[in-house]
């Protein structure tokens, strides 16, 4: 398979002026394939005994970036069947080494960086990792020297060992002892799973000890448990904190990879921002995505929320409510709570979140910037926000590049007349599409 460069490079800096909805939002829409549950699906594809397929796998920068790297590491994609609507692709995955050193391009995808190293490490070249400006200030330490104490060589471009940010080198030598690791998860659930995932073909196993403050977004964790098991390998979960696995051999399977909840979110909130009605197609009944959440949030903001075991659809008649949470695992979800909060009729507190500081770019301060230039009232606390209901005003909507930026920019761009977002582009690195969709979604409701 042979990956676009213009499509894994950042966005050029763009404006786009959001839609303001002339009346209430009614549609249906199809989100693209869940980016976390893709990458998981690549990752175990690449170190299994034997091919895979993935059906229904998002195609978005993200997971271009991660077939791009587990293709320099040796494995071999193959799209078959008729390309998928939507974003979507389907592909045959073949395991492979790695012919000689190389680097890899991560952009600013975090489970690139993070699932890749330990995939690396069980080969033997080495494989030098870099991305984009802001990769290399997310944190990186505690999978990094996870994987040192394991056995790995890991070093910076002067040589050294002592390593916590990109760039950096893994230097494989065609297998890793494994064993016991203690390290501190409080800033990313991405750090254990990038070890749970390889850990089944360390000569050892793998044993993950969390030593720091509450792991966030559990759900993510959940995910990698389960796709593990959906191929044959245990993850022992009895004391809470731990995770063990022994080495044992990972299945090659079939798997089919869900809707992306959690992108689902800016559209469901369409509704309640104009006082419509929104479904999205294919909401499964049973998920461990932290976008399943939303049924719950957004009808404590208000909403009338229905399932009917295919369809998710939520609905509003009144103004939006504010809320106090707990985020904390499902931070992803802050950027589209946030939007809503600044367009809601009473305060809103945000909790539990001070990890996203540490996402593509500092979130809690990216949203409380954005939003007070827009003549909110968003104050910044140890770990959240709170959000007080104001006037806004038109004004451009900084996004730094954050996927998530972007579309809460939109969100208050349907009733905030003149918001320019930057970069709505940037959306591609996990929702393909997003502007001609949400544009679509807009002006087909005007022309009811």
């Amino acid at each position: 398979m042979t990956i676009d460069g213009d499509r894994d490079r950042p966005p050029a800096i763009t404006h786009w002026p959001a839609p303001t909805a002339a009346g209430p939002i009614h549609g249906s829409v199809e989100v693209p394939g869940s980016k976390s549950a893709t990458n998981r699906a690549l990752v175990l594809a690449a170190v299994a005994e034997g091919p895979s397929q993935v059906i229904g796998a998002l195609d978005a920068r993200d997971t271009r970036l991660m077939i791009g790297a587990l293709q320099t590491l040796g494995t071999t994609f193959v799209p078959f069947g008729d390309p998928p609507a939507g974003g979507n692709m389907n592909l045959r995955i073949e395991p492979g080494q790695a012919d000689g050193d190389a680097q890899i391009d991560v952009g600013l995808a975090g489970t690139v960086m993070r699932f890749v190293p330990p995939v690396a490490a069980l080969g033997a070249a080495r494989i030098r990792f870099d991305g984009d400006a802001h990769a290399r200030t997310r944190p990186m330490t505690a999978v990094l020297a996870a994987l040192g104490g394991l056995g790995v060589t890991i070093t910076d471009d002067a040589g050294s060992t002592t390593v916590t940010h990109l760039p950096f080198t893994v230097h494989g030598r065609g297998q890793v002892t494994g064993g016991a690791v203690d390290l501190d998860a409080s800033a990313s659930s991405q750090f254990v799973s990038a070890l749970l995932l390889s850990g089944a073909r360390f000569t050892e196993g793998v044993q993950v000890r969390n030593i720091g403050g509450p792991v966030p977004s559990q759900p993510h964790i959940d995910m990698t448990v389960q796709m593990l098991a959906d191929r044959g390998v245990e993850v022992d979960v009895a004391r809470p904190g731990t995770w063990t696995v022994a080495p044992q051999s990972i299945r090659g399977v079939e798997c089919v990879i869900e809707p992306d909840l959690s992108n689902a979110a800016p559209f469901l909130a369409a509704a309640m921002v104009t006082r419509g009605q929104v479904r999205v197609r294919n909401w499964p009944v049973r998920t461990t995505q932290p976008g399943d959440t939303l049924r719950d949030l957004l009808a404590h903001m208000g909403a009338t929320v229905s399932h009917d075991g295919s369809d998710l659809e939520v609905s509003m008649t009144t103004d939006i409510e504010g809320i106090d949470v707990d985020l904390h695992e499902v931070g992803e979800l802050t950027p589209t709570i946030a939007a809503l909060a600044a367009l809601a009729r009473s305060r809103s507190t945000l909790r539990g979140i001070a990890h996203l500081r540490g996402h593509e770019t500092d979130r809690l301060a990216a949203l409380a910037k954005e939003i007070n230039h827009l003549g909110g009232d968003v104050t910044q606390t140890e770990d959240g926000l709170v959000i007080r209901p104001t006037m806004l005003h038109p004004g451009r909507f900084a996004t730094y590049q954050d996927h998530r930026m972007a579309t809460a920019g939109a969100i208050i761009g349907l009733r905030v007349h003149g918001i320019s977002v930057e970069n709505i582009q940037t959306t591609d690195k996990t929702l393909p599409g997003f502007a001609d969709r949400w544009t679509h979604l807009v002006q087909g409701s005007a022309a009811r």
